[in-house]
């Protein structure tokens, strides 16, 4: 049996800071989160930014760097996985619906993978969702996804194709078969997200036969389903994803300690299930994955 790859989303862009004591905010918090998750044994770290004053989802090409900066630096060897999500929401104006209103982050395929042309890390997500959110819409246009996608290749590394619904893995396989994505594809199939795919055994096992063969896939639950679809993930031949960016909660109404926590409960939950947790160095070999040296840093007008 392939040894099962734990991905470990340390923060994420829900506005969850407040709503739980240790999620990380700053590149000092978050790097550590990372390196204490991969000693738990997390092989892959997905990391966002948060605005260092407000706790808010940041791009902030500095707070990306310090991050990835401090992760490398460790002993951990754990892989970097930076998120390419924010840039994508839509909010309508109250007057005109077609003019942004409050809240709008719409930006251009180069702007959302400006710190992953410039960082290189092995491993950047590539949301795949345009759908309804709580109080905005999610706009990922396939004309961006493809700039994004062939900025990503050029930059040399590997998009993971996060999928919410079955219409999305549709258009990751029109970017395969048009060339602008390498196979075999490495896929992120996300249920529980409001509006999207069910956080269930058949949604999981529906999307995940809708994959093209042969491709790299992990899944995950939200809140209280984070642990049941680490099993059925695990169960339907893929890789795991835990982490404060999708659940906060060890037990009923008991708080997690931190995102090493999680995942040693996954990691647990896999070697019981017959299974062995794969180091960062198999992990690479899996997904056929190469570390990058990052581009010289570029002025501070520049960034």
């Amino acid at each position: 049996m392939q040894p099962t790859i734990i991905t470990c989303a340390v923060t994420g862009s829900p506005p969850t800071v407040g709503k739980h004591p240790a999620i990380p905010v700053t590149p000092e918090q978050i790097a550590t989160a990372c390196i204490e998750s991969a000693k738990a044994g997390a092989a892959v770290a997905h990391i966002h930014v948060r605005d260092v004053q407000t706790g808010k989802p940041s791009m902030d090409l500095a707070l990306y760097r310090e991050v990835v900066e401090r992760v490398r630096a460790s002993a951990t060897d754990v892989i970097v996985n930076l998120t390419t999500g924010p840039g994508g929401r839509f909010v309508p104006g109250k007057e005109d619906l077609k003019v942004a209103g409050p809240g709008t982050t719409l930006a251009s395929a180069e702007r959302r993978v400006q710190h992953v042309v410039d960082l290189r890390p092995e491993i950047c997500s590539l949301d795949f969702n345009t759908m309804n959110q709580s109080g905005h819409v999610t706009i990922n246009w396939p004309e961006v996804l493809i700039k994004m996608s062939n900025l990503v290749r050029e930059a040399g590394t590997k998009p993971e194709l996060e999928v919410f619904d079955s219409g999305d893995v549709r258009i990751t396989k029109e970017l395969i078969e048009a060339g602008h994505i390498d196979k075999p594809a490495l896929y992120q199939i996300c249920l529980g997200i409001k509006y999207g795919a069910d956080q269930t055994p058949e949604a999981m096992r529906y999307m995940r036969d809708l994959l093209p063969e042969g491709s790299h896939w992990a899944g995950f639950g939200i809140s209280r389903m984070e642990f049941p679809m680490v099993a059925q993930a695990f169960l339907l031949g893929g890789n795991v994803r835990v982490g404060l960016e999708d659940n906060i909660y060890i037990s009923r109404g008991v708080f997690t300690r931190d995102n090493a926590q999680l995942v040693e409960r996954a990691a647990n939950m896999v070697n019981w299930l017959g299974g062995r947790v794969a180091t960062p160095s198999e992990a690479r070999e899996i997904l056929g994955l190469k570390k990058l040296a990052p581009r010289a840093v570029r002025s501070s007008a520049a960034e």
